[in-house]
């Protein structure tokens, strides 16, 4: 107990001497726990007492819920981008080969300093995608993927918010906004309804983007590691590492679900295909069932009656189909062609 005392108050004089004093104050600034408590009780929730919950219960019907939620986060998403844009990224203040920390309090510098607060509270504003995803009995969605990415995010982008709000950092932040926009705009569409499906077809595209980001954000914060800048190193690795972390998790689902798909599909084209072939080889009937035949028959034996060649193959066809209709067919065919026989 003593030694967990000690480390804790080796963090708090740690927080003391580097953190910002502009966000100290802050609402969950202060000190790491509330934020990381926040964190597992989301992974404790969504893994084990939501399910648990519902294991009895019917899905909840969030219609109505999931668009007024998906509709508030583009907007919120849109108005993060545009402010992290507007104060250094899409002005040109911002130097995207290497833009250090500005600690002043230049009116400028505070709206990316409260920006970077509000992309913070937007990781907690997300934690409601997997609630809902809960509540509705989805279990497939909520996978390791999708788990580990919501959870990990907050404790992450506190460290940033408490050490080097602004700065080089903040690339994260500008591209994944955007990225959020595309993307809460796509779940908006799916829970309006079965008739905007038609319009969704992009939805591999947003997976492909994510990876994009996560890209174009290794190859912006790992750059650094080559150039002189005055950005603290261990935030260079910690935000690369976490997009080469999220780049292999996103591309294993992406490899997981559409390329398995598109093979799935691919064997059920050919199993359609040779059954086509197979009925197209032409059929004879022996006994009530239907037999292959190369090309047409020549005439077949049907309880003792003959069926003639173009009478044999088509009733056949359609037998084969299980058309009931057809198979009446069949036995008043075979049993005219028995008479005529007997006739003669």
């Amino acid at each position: 107990m003593a030694l967990i005392m000690k480390y804790i108050d080796s963090m708090h004089h740690y927080m003391e001497k580097y953190g910002d004093p502009r966000t100290k104050d802050w609402p969950l600034m202060s000190s790491p726990l509330p934020t990381l408590a926040l964190c597992l009780g989301y992974v404790y929730l969504v893994k084990v007492l939501g399910p648990r919950l519902m294991e009895n219960r019917k899905p909840f019907q969030l219609k109505n819920t999931l668009i007024v939620y998906n509709f508030v986060q583009v907007v919120f998403s849109a108005w993060l981008f545009y402010e992290i844009g507007v104060s250094g990224w899409l002005t040109g203040h911002y130097n995207f080969r290497c833009q250090p920390v500005d600690y002043s309090n230049h009116p400028k510098t505070l709206r990316m300093v409260h920006a970077c607060w509000w992309y913070y509270f937007s990781k907690f504003t997300e934690f409601f995608d997997t609630f809902f995803f809960v509540m509705r009995k989805k279990s497939s969605q909520v996978s390791t993927l999708h788990v580990i990415h919501h959870g990990c995010m907050p404790m992450s982008v506190w460290f940033g918010v408490k050490f080097t709000p602004g700065g080089h950092s903040t690339f994260f932040g500008l591209l994944n906004t955007f990225v959020h926009i595309v993307m809460y705009t796509y779940y908006l569409f799916t829970a309006l309804g079965p008739q905007f499906q038609k319009y969704l077809w992009w939805k591999k595209y947003l997976t492909a983007l994510q990876m994009v980001q996560f890209v174009l954000i290794m190859v912006h914060a790992f750059q650094l590691l080559f150039i002189d800048c005055n950005y603290p190193k261990a935030f260079v690795w910690w935000i690369g590492m976490h997009a080469v972390m999220f780049f292999f998790l996103f591309n294993e689902f992406y490899q997981t679900t559409y390329k398995a798909n598109k093979a799935r599909r691919e064997a059920a084209a050919k199993k359609r295909a040779a059954d086509l072939l197979l009925q197209q080889n032409g059929h004879t009937v022996a006994n009530g069932t239907a037999t292959t035949a190369n090309g047409s028959a020549n005439g077949a034996v049907s309880n003792g009656s003959l069926v003639g060649n173009g009478t044999g193959n088509k009733a056949a066809d359609y037998y084969v189909r299980g058309d009931l209709p057809a198979e009446m067919e069949l036995t008043q065919r075979s049993t005219t062609a028995g008479s005529s026989t007997h006739a003669q």
